[in-house]
């Protein structure tokens, strides 16, 4: 399995407050998630990292040793920063694009707020013991130049820009922006490894076919990636799915049953143990290549109430 992953980003500020099941949850899989991108890019068919064993990878600047947390370029976890993923394994880039969001706009500044956070991180995983920057070529590309004004071609400008990431046989680790751009960052990954499995963790299934005549916006992309073969529709699964509908038609998510997608409920996920359905979940995808889109608003809105939608 090789993981893609998107964080669409939207809030104003996450509470410090007392996770819920669902939080904790959404920790587990961002913990699992981390060790599968060390354990699955060690065996991906484009590199061989046996060769390169011996070489110096970028490390994240230590805030008790090497520099306060305040100070350094606010890169993503203050690693360096290139303008291509050229020598790169993995590389950080932001989308900043929200013109697709249908309620509340700010996403835009998402990319330059996870930055900001992401000095809280340390370069080992406490849950699984995962040390990626031990193996992995890391750094922050900066930005997608994107026409922000022009929702059609923005859509062409994040394409091309994950294509030229992928041009190195790099991982892209993406962040939004609103849902809109995981749709043209499947079309370009299904043309460099084919039909794609897809982990999406959201509050909303985003399969709608249009909004006032609109084909593009924040809540189509996953019925276009189904229009255009961009999913492997066996290998995909939707976590999370709450909240209120527009019609009958919608009620338990029957577009999604119907194209074969696992369907996973908020409330399937409540005072339970979701350490089998993840295992499930790991073993739908199976060995192929795998999309991971989290959406902010997978969160309960007591805990990240900016959400866009």
């Amino acid at each position: 399995m090789v993981l893609f992953i998107n964080f669409k980003l939207s809030l104003r500020y996450v509470s410090n407050s007392k996770h819920n099941n669902f939080v904790s949850f959404m920790s587990r899989t961002l913990n699992q998630t981390h060790a599968d991108i060390l354990t699955s890019s060690k065996r991906c068919i484009s590199c061989s990292y046996k060769s390169r064993c011996s070489k110096t990878f970028n490390q994240p600047p230590s805030a008790s040793s090497d520099l306060a947390r305040p100070a350094g370029i606010a890169s993503f976890m203050r690693l360096p920063v290139q303008n291509s993923a050229e020598g790169l394994d993995v590389c950080f880039t932001g989308v900043p694009f929200d013109n697709g969001t249908s309620n509340r706009s700010g996403a835009r500044f998402g990319p330059r707020q996870i930055r900001t956070e992401s000095v809280m991180l340390r370069p080992l995983n406490g849950s699984t013991g995962a040390m990626p920057f031990k193996s992995l070529q890391v750094a922050d590309i900066g930005d997608l130049r994107i026409a922000m004004y022009d929702i059609h071609q923005t859509m062409k400008d994040i394409k091309t820009g994950i294509q030229n990431i992928l041009f190195y046989d790099c991982i892209p680790l993406t962040m939004g922006g609103d849902h809109t751009i995981t749709y043209p960052i499947l079309q370009a990954m299904k043309e460099k490894h084919g039909p794609l499995g897809l982990i999406h963790v959201d509050a909303h299934a985003d399969t709608n076919d249009e909004a006032l005549g609109c084909k593009i916006y924040h809540g189509t992309p996953f019925r276009n990636a189904v229009k255009e073969g961009l999913l492997d529709c066996k290998r995909v699964a939707q976590i999370g799915l709450r909240g209120s509908l527009y019609s009958e038609s919608e009620f338990k998510y029957q577009y999604s049953v119907d194209q074969g997608f696992k369907v996973v409920m908020a409330d399937d996920c409540w005072n339970k143990s979701l350490v089998p359905m993840m295992k499930e979940i790991q073993n739908q995808m199976g060995d192929g290549p795998v999309y991971v889109s989290i959406d902010i608003d997978a969160l309960d809105p007591a805990y990240a109430p900016g959400t866009g939608k």
